[in-house]
C-alpha cells in the first residue's frame, strides 16, 4: 500500500482553489508528470498556507513541491516540461527548475536533523508524505495540496491553526528546535508577517532551546532578523526574541535597552522608544515624500540608533541622566553587530552612518543655523539624506504634544530651508568653486597631498560662504597658500 492510499485527505475549498488559479498551468503539468511516471507530488509549505488566508494569487509567487523521487529522478523528469533546471541544492534534495516561466523548488520527502555541535544539517530521505510533513517547521506550514487531484493533506490540525491566528509545531517544540534551532526564529518571523500569537508551549521550549540558536550560521540568521524587520508588525518579532533569549545570539544590543529604573534619576524606556520610533519610521517610508516602499536602511537604523545610550548613561547631580555621544559610540556598536552577521558592508556603512548622524538635527534649535550648518547637514548626510530627515522625524517620541508640534515644525523650517538653498546652489552635487587642475595651475605646483588640501579648504570655503565665482574663489586660494607656515 503506498503512502498516497493510507493518507486522509480533504477536498480543498473553491476559494484556495482559485488562489491558485494563475498556478494552475504548473501545477497540473507537473503532477501529471510524476503521476503518470508512478511518483508522488505535492505542493506544500507557503504557497498552501497562503493559498488557504487568500494571500496568494501573486503570478509571480514561488512554488514549493515534495516528491518521494530522488533528486537524479526529479532532474530526468523535469527535462521534458522545465525551460531550465539548476541542482544547487541536491545535496539537500531540491532541484530548482522554471516551469512555465515560473520559478519551482521541487524537494525529495526528508528527514533532516542537527549535530548539536554542527551548523549544517544531516539529510535522509523518506519515502512517505506523512513523514516529511511532521519534520516541518509549524502546523500552519505542514499541510500539503497532492497533485493533480488538488486534494488537501493536513494530519497536525494547520487549517484549524490559520483559522485561530497560532503558531504551533506539528511534533513537540523540543524536537522541531532540536531538528533546526533556527525555527525557533522563524515562530518570532511568521508572528510578525501574519500577526499570529505563538503557542505557549513554543514560547517556553524557545526560552529553554534559545543558546541552541549559536550554532546557526550567521548569514541564517540575519536572513531571518530581516524578514522580521521588514514584516509589518516587525514589534511583535522583535519582542518575542527579547523575551525569549534569543535575542541574546541574535541582537544582544537590544535587551540591553530595558535600562534599570533608578527612584532618584528618570528618563524614558529606551526600549520602547525605539520600538516606537521602528514604528513611526514605517509609517513615514510612505508618508513623507519622497516616498518609498519598505526600506531595509531606515528600519535597520531606526532599530539601531540608540544602542549606544547603555554605554554611555550617566547619573547626573541634578538628577538628569545623561547620554553624551552615545550616537558615535551607537555608530561604532552597529558596524560592529552587522559585521558579525555578515551583511554587506554598504548596507553597514548607510545604517551606521544614519546611527552617527541622527542627533545632528537637534542642534537646529528653532531655526539658528547658518546657511553654512545648513550646507554642512547635507553635505554630511549626502545621498542618505531623505532617510535622515525620516529617522529624525520617527525619533520623536514625546508624549507633551506641544513639543511634539514645535520639533516638527523645526524640522520643517530646516527642510524648507535645504530646499531654498537646493535649488539656489545645487547642493547634492556641492564642489568647491575651483578644482583639481585650476589649483594646479594657479598654484603652480603638481598632483599630490597639496592638492588635496587646497580643494578642502576650498570645499570648506563653499560651505560656509556659498558658491564665489572664480576671481574670488583664486583671491582666497593665494591667500591661503601664502599664509601657510
Amino acid at each position: 500500500m503506498t503512502s498516497h492510499e493510507q493518507i486522509p485527505t480533504l477536498p480543498l475549498d473553491e476559494a484556495a482553489k482559485a488562489q491558485l488559479i494563475h498556478a494552475a498551468g504548473v501545477l497540473t503539468t507537473l503532477g501529471r508528470v510524476f503521476e503518470q511516471a508512478g511518483h508522488e507530488l505535492s505542493l506544500v509549505g507557503g504557497p498552501v498556507r497562503d493559498a488557504l488566508l487568500g494571500r496568494f494569487a501573486k503570478a509571480e509567487a514561488d512554488l514549493d513541491f515534495t516528491t518521494d523521487a530522488h533528486p537524479d529522478a526529479v532532474l530526468a523528469l523535469l527535462e521534458p516540461v522545465a525551460e531550465t533546471t539548476w541542482d544547487v541544492g541536491i545535496r539537500f534534495g531540491t532541484i530548482g527548475a522554471r516551469v512555465g516561466g515560473r520559478e519551482v523548488e521541487i524537494t525529495t520527502y526528508r528527514a533532516e536533523a542537527y549535530d548539536p555541535e554542527s551548523r549544517k544539517p544531516q539529510v535522509d530521505f523518506g519515502t512517505r508524505l506523512d513523514e516529511d510533513l511532521v519534520r516541518r517547521d509549524f502546523t500552519i506550514n505542514a499541510m500539503a495540496i497532492r497533485l493533480p487531484s488538488l486534494e488537501l493533506v493536513d494530519l497536525f490540525g494547520g487549517r484549524a491553526d490559520l483559522a485561530a491566528g497560532v503558531i504551533r509545531t506539528p511534533g513537540t517544540p523540543h524536537d522541531s528546535f532540536s531538528d533546526d534551532p533556527l525555527r525557533m526564529m522563524r515562530a518570532a518571523r511568521f508572528s510578525a508577517q501574519l500577526g499570529f500569537e505563538v503557542a505557549p508551549e513554543v514560547v517556553e521550549a524557545m526560552t529553554a532551546q534559545a543558546e541552541r540558536l549559536s550554532i546557526v550560521s550567521p548569514e541564517r540568521v540575519r536572513e531571518e532578523l530581516m524578514k522580521i524587520v521588514m514584516s509589518p508588525a516587525p514589534r511583535r518579532g522583535l519582542t518575542l526574541l527579547v523575551d525569549t533569549g534569543l535575542s541574546e545570539y541574535v541582537l544582544p544590543e537590544l535587551p540591553l535597552l530595558r535600562l534599570e529604573a533608578d527612584e532618584h534619576h528618570h528618563h524614558k524606556d529606551v526600549y520602547e522608544h525605539t520600538l516606537t520610533v521602528l514604528e513611526q519610521a514605517m509609517v513615514l517610508e510612505a508618508a513623507h515624500e519622497p516616498a518609498s516602499g519598505p526600506d531595509p536602511v531606515l528600519r535597520l537604523a531606526a532599530l539601531l540608533h540608540d544602542i549606544g545610550k547603555p554605554r554611555t548613561r550617566r547619573f547626573e547631580d541634578d538628577g538628569r541622566v545623561s547620554f553624551h555621544h552615545h550616537e558615535v559610540v551607537g555608530a561604532r556598536m552597529t558596524k560592529k553587530r552587522m559585521q558579525a552577521l555578515r551583511f554587506p558592508n554598504d548596507l553597514i556603512d548607510d545604517v551606521s552612518r544614519l546611527v552617527e548622524l541622527h542627533l545632528r538635527f537637534h542642534g537646529y534649535g528653532s531655526g539658528e543655523w547658518t546657511d553654512s550648518a545648513v550646507r554642512r547637514y547635507v553635505r554630511d548626510a549626502g545621498p542618505l539624506l531623505t532617510r535622515l530627515h525620516k529617522l529624525t522625524r520617527a525619533d520623536s517620541t514625546t508624549r507633551n504634544r506641544r513639543r511634539a508640534i514645535a520639533l516638527q515644525k523645526s524640522y520643517d523650517s530646516l527642510e524648507q530651508r535645504i530646499a531654498e538653498l537646493a535649488e539656489q546652489e545645487e547642493l547634492a552635487s556641492m564642489r568647491p568653486d575651483l578644482d583639481g587642475k585650476e589649483i594646479m595651475r594657479i598654484l603652480d605646483i603638481p598632483p599630490g597631498r597639496q592638492v588635496g588640501e587646497a580643494y578642502q579648504f576650498l570645499l570648506d570655503l563653499r560651505l560656509d560662504r556659498g558658491p564665489m565665482d572664480p576671481a574670488m574663489a583664486e583671491e582666497a586660494l593665494r591667500a591661503w597658500w601664502a599664509a601657510r607656515p
